[in-house]
């Protein structure tokens, strides 16, 4: 039994180690591309997020009122954020699926080809949820976190509607709860590390700012957010190939070494 768990803990560990290495192998290869359609969602979203905190920073009211209004904007500033970073996920998604010669397609391609509508709603339900998960219990909210996770991707790259995207990252997940755990739960919890760590240093320096606050909280997405995207898009194209037994459309992560990045 010790044995038993002993290896699977080690091919877990396998498992894992080989996502961040897909994860390093696209963020290398087509970091400019990445930043910029991270800039381009980020910067407007870390922008609302710091109007949020002021706009609740000036309510001077009840206690009772204050903490609902309190409450409704943490939901308000963790959707945008999470939202940010799921958006980022299909796109990345699709980008991989439409890559030729080891380069992803054009910004232009992608904007064509992204289903806004859907791929918005997914993203506002996911967040939704999993935010009401951990304000009301954290082990579903952790749980919605993992278990919803893919449901972005796989709108774009197989082309999935509202429910039946949700449907499949469940199913895909299902089995391999922890492969997905060990993989997005510690960049989220770093990249929100990271960013807190970013906030407090530049309101020292710089005092309490709107546009400060806005511009350090999309810089920190921008630079962190990626890792998150790739990562739910590696795990995706790994689960399909391992409960469906056929690769999705692309290139794999190792394969972006027999190209050069361009300068």
């Amino acid at each position: 039994m010790a044995r038993r768990r002993k290896h699977r803990l080690k091919t877990l560990g396998t498992e894992v180690g080989g996502i961040y290495r897909g994860v390093f192998h696209v963020y290398r290869f087509w970091w400019t591309e990445i930043l910029l359609l991270s800039l381009i969602i980020f910067v407007p979203l870390g922008l609302l997020d710091a109007a949020d905190s002021s706009a609740l920073d000036s309510i001077h009211s009840t206690h009772d009122f204050r903490f609902i209004a309190l409450a409704a904007g943490a939901l308000i500033i963790t959707a945008t954020s999470m939202l940010g970073e799921v958006f980022l996920a299909g796109a990345v998604g699709l980008s991989l699926s439409h890559a030729r010669d080891g380069r992803p397609p054009a910004l232009r391609f992608i904007a064509r080809r992204l289903n806004y509508g859907r791929l918005i709603a997914i993203d506002l339900s996911y967040v939704l949820i999993v935010a009401i998960g951990l304000v009301l219990l954290v082990i579903p909210g952790i749980a919605a976190l993992v278990y919803l996770s893919l449901a972005g991707p796989v709108a774009e790259t197989e082309d999935r509607r509202y429910r039946a995207s949700f449907k499949r990252s469940f199913h895909l997940i299902r089995g391999n709860f922890w492969l997905v755990f060990w993989v997005i739960f510690p960049i989220e919890i770093l990249g929100g590390a990271i960013q807190n760590g970013l906030e407090s240093a530049l309101d020292f320096l710089f005092g309490e700012s709107f546009v400060v606050l806005g511009l350090t909280e999309a810089l920190a997405n921008v630079a962190l957010s990626p890792l998150f995207a790739i990562a739910v898009v590696l795990l995706t194209r790994r689960l399909v190939l391992f409960k469906d037994g056929h690769r999705l459309e692309g290139p794999d992560p190792q394969e972006l070494r027999a190209f050069r990045s361009p300068a």
